[in-house]
């Protein structure tokens, strides 16, 4: 009997709970696997996360480099092109204003047709009346139009809205050019039996033409389309405002000398070189909120850049006939033998250092030169100088604000670039953003302060032509001709 009772005890001491001691070990044994077991977890984790970072950073990497590669690229390309048009001559640069002026027309009048683009007006709730709301569920609206499938009706209208924006650019553009061609080639016009009628009947022309596109406008409304039609109108008649109006002054800054285009257009991409990399190494302060990579660091440093260069690339270029010469003929080249009479600003002035200042920089001169013979007495300068500078304080000043404006258009439709034309760069408009603002201020500068007016044979011609009759025509050619005679000239 004792041996039984003693067995049962054995039994119950053996199948006792473990210890306060044994259980807390037991559980900081099981806590210390969950530590081991989350820490290699993590560690996977960040590995994993590590590697997705550094192969993201790459592939950016690559393609940061990339865009840098094609964007140089390019641009050496377009400069290149730039120079050998410039060279090639008038007719040339006209071409190139041309075929710039339409690619950027197409890319700015194609985002009407984007899907997700802000309309003109916004329909109002709760507030239209019976029969604002019949015509509302009758006609079918903007938005499911362009969210649905395109109808045969709505590509029939797509269609004849493109015809038309087509139409109005080609009527504007005959009657800008043919403006300028009047203008700068009365010599030649006036006395052509063929130009003769186009030339003094070009105004009355040129706004029957654009009459007949607003009738064909005005015949295709549809109501149930009306606001996009309107809106389309509105659309096109502003991009040939600030597109087409501001390219035909970019040709008549050709025409007027080549200097007059390919300064401003030089100083443009000067500021916008010089921004990027001034703001690259010392941009901090955000300059405006459309553009936040902008900064008034690279904003200043440009313009400083900008006044230096100009008077510099100004100074080499006043040096050739061919860049400030007015046209007189479309066959002129950067190899034709080119002479006029240059605009005063271009004639040097000499105006004398005083004694100390004479000699320092004689000093200088001696060592630069390595000539103990040479002196400087006096200073060289044009007036043209100066108009430089004004160029190029509109170039860093105000012109940037024609790209800002531009940021923001493409903000309202939510896209980096008007296109993809020029790889690294976006679209032609992305880059003529500023051009058209710098080439307008030039030609409105250029004729209120520096253009000299003067009588010339091609005004006194036009007169003639269209205010003299034939009979008094044949009097006055008697006339002068008795007149030169009188003064010996052999006719």
């Amino acid at each position: 009997m004792p041996s039984k009772k003693s067995s049962k005890q054995g039994k119950g001491a053996e199948s006792a709970p473990p210890s306060a001691a044994q259980a807390l070990e037991q559980a900081l044994e099981q806590s210390q696997q969950i530590i081991d077991k989350g820490v290699a977890d993590g560690k996977k984790q960040v590995e994993k996360a590590a590697q997705a970072v550094k192969s993201t950073t790459d592939a950016e990497r690559q393609a940061y480099w990339k865009k840098i590669w094609d964007r140089t690229f390019w641009t050496i390309l377009m400069l290149i092109g730039f120079v050998a048009l410039l060279l090639m001559g008038h007719p040339y640069m006209i071409l190139l204003v041309t075929a710039s002026e339409t690619l950027v027309y197409r890319e700015v009048v194609g985002l009407f047709n984007l899907p997700n683009r802000p309309h003109v007006t916004s329909r109002r709730s709760g507030k239209s009346s019976g029969v604002e709301s019949a015509m509302t569920s009758a006609a079918p609206s903007d938005d499911e139009d362009d969210d649905g499938p395109i109808s045969d009706n709505r590509r029939k209208e797509n269609l004849w809205s493109k015809t038309l924006s087509w139409y109005f650019f080609a009527v504007a553009n005959y009657f800008l050019y043919g403006e300028s061609l009047i203008y700068y080639f009365k010599h030649i016009v006036f006395v052509d039996a063929f130009f003769l009628p186009f030339a003094s009947k070009h105004r009355l022309l040129s706004f029957l033409l654009y009459t007949f596109g607003f009738v064909a406008f005005v015949s295709g409304l549809k109501r149930a389309n009306l606001k996009r039609q309107f809106g389309l109108f509105c659309w096109v008649h502003m991009s040939l405002l600030l597109i087409v109006f501001s390219s035909h002054f970019m040709v008549n800054n050709i025409l007027e000398g080549l200097i007059w285009f390919w300064l401003p257009a030089s100083l443009v991409i000067c500021n916008d070189t010089f921004a990027y990399i001034c703001g690259m190494l010392f941009g901090k302060t955000p300059l405006i909120s459309l553009s936040p990579k902008k900064t008034v660091e690279g904003f200043v440093g440009a313009f400083i850049v900008t006044e230096v260069f100009a008077v510099g690339w100004g100074a080499i270029f006043s040096q050739f006939n061919y860049m400030i010469c007015p046209a007189v003929s479309l066959g002129m080249n950067a190899f034709s033998n080119v002479e006029c009479e240059p605009n005063p600003v271009f004639n040097w002035n000499y105006t004398p250092l005083p004694e100390p200042i004479s000699k320092l920089v004689s000093q200088i001169a001696q060592l630069v030169l390595r000539d103990p013979s040479a002196k400087v007495t006096d200073i060289a300068w044009q007036w043209f100088f100066l108009h430089c500078l004004v160029f190029a304080a509109f170039a860093s000043l105000i012109a940037p604000f024609g790209g800002f404006f531009a940021s923001g258009f493409k903000r309202a439709f939510n896209i980096k670039d008007f296109g993809d034309s020029i790889p690294g760069h976006g679209g032609l408009t992305d880059r003529f953003d500023c051009q058209f603002l710098m080439g307008l201020f030039s030609y409105v500068y250029f004729s209120s302060v520096i253009r000299e007016h003067h009588v010339t044979v091609g005004s006194i011609l036009q007169q003639v032509v269209q205010y003299l009759s034939v009979d008094q025509q044949k009097e006055l050619y008697r006339e002068v001709g008795r007149y030169l005679s009188g003064q010996g000239v052999v006719l």
